[in-house]
């Protein structure tokens, strides 16, 4: 790490901690050459992750749209927006740890639906409709019975 003073790259680090979001460590460094005191983050470098869209385009993963699909399936359930947060966030860790660069959407999709049933069958219901796009009610039933 440089020095934002001198350029001196040799440093030593007086103070580590968490911030307060838990995604990087604070760490508070003083420079060998001349003495002066700066603090840098460091942060975990994340493979940027492209979904395969049911029409074979591709776009960035982004977390936000799996929470606002969960949010619609639990619209006026008792699910909690933290329950939310964290269903999303183990699927989001899922997907990282995979080491792939690129997932389909319908993994996605199945990811989100094993997360649901686990927590709310009717918002699990609500999202596998969606999903799956059915087109009447005996996919409904059909759906119901496999539970």
């Amino acid at each position: 790490m440089k020095c934002v003073y001198c350029g001196c790259e040799d440093s030593k680090v007086l103070d580590s901690r968490s911030t307060e979001e838990s995604n990087s460590i604070r760490r508070r460094r003083e420079c060998l050459n001349c003495g002066k005191r700066y603090t840098t983050y460091e942060t975990i470098e994340t493979v940027p992750i492209l979904v395969i869209k049911k029409d074979g385009s591709r776009q960035p993963f982004n977390i936000e749209k799996v929470k606002s699909g969960m949010i619609k399936a639990c619209e006026k359930r008792p699910v909690s927006m933290a329950q939310i947060d964290q269903m999303a966030g183990e699927i989001e860790k899922q997907i990282q740890n995979s080491l792939t660069q690129e997932i389909s959407s319908q993994e996605i999709g199945e990811l989100i639906m094993d997360k649901l049933k686990k927590v709310d069958e009717i918002a699990y219901v609500r999202f596998a409709s969606v999903y799956r796009q059915f087109k009447d009610v005996t996919n409904f039933i059909k759906l119901i019975t496999e539970m």
